[in-house]
């Protein structure tokens, strides 16, 4: 059974892109828009990992992480933050909050599949 992930990105053109490249490496794709839907659908689904942008038009990424890392059912899945926020400071606030790792957009392809490889094999 494919490994699946639910990226959490709210510009659609980027979600989609990820989509077809991680479907075509053999995950099962889940997809949201907002925090909330983020959250529901880490509960709903237990995806594997979870790729989260951190600025998402309802709640931050930092805070849907949290929301998933406190309920016992989701804190086990690995959140990699994937954001355009540069500096220390966004990334010792993802990791705080539960993140596994912090990559800045643009991220390449090898590095993004290399990542969920790290994390889903451990």
């Amino acid at each position: 059974m494919a490994k699946s992930v639910l990226i959490v990105e709210d510009n659609e053109h980027l979600r989609r892109i990820l989509a077809s490249i991680l479907r075509f490496s053999g995950y099962e794709i889940l997809e949201a828009q907002t925090g909330a839907e983020a959250i529901a659908k880490a509960i709903s689904a237990q995806p594997n990992l979870i790729l989260m942008d951190l600025d998402l038009p309802d709640i931050t990424g930092i805070a849907a992480a949290k929301a998933i890392k406190k309920s016992s059912a989701t804190a086990r899945i690995p959140i990699i933050a994937c954001s355009a926020w540069s500096g220390n400071q966004s990334k010792d606030e993802a990791l705080r909050a539960g993140m596994v790792d912090y990559l800045q957009k643009p991220i390449a392809t090898e590095l993004i599949k290399a990542k969920i490889e790290e994390f889903l094999s451990s």
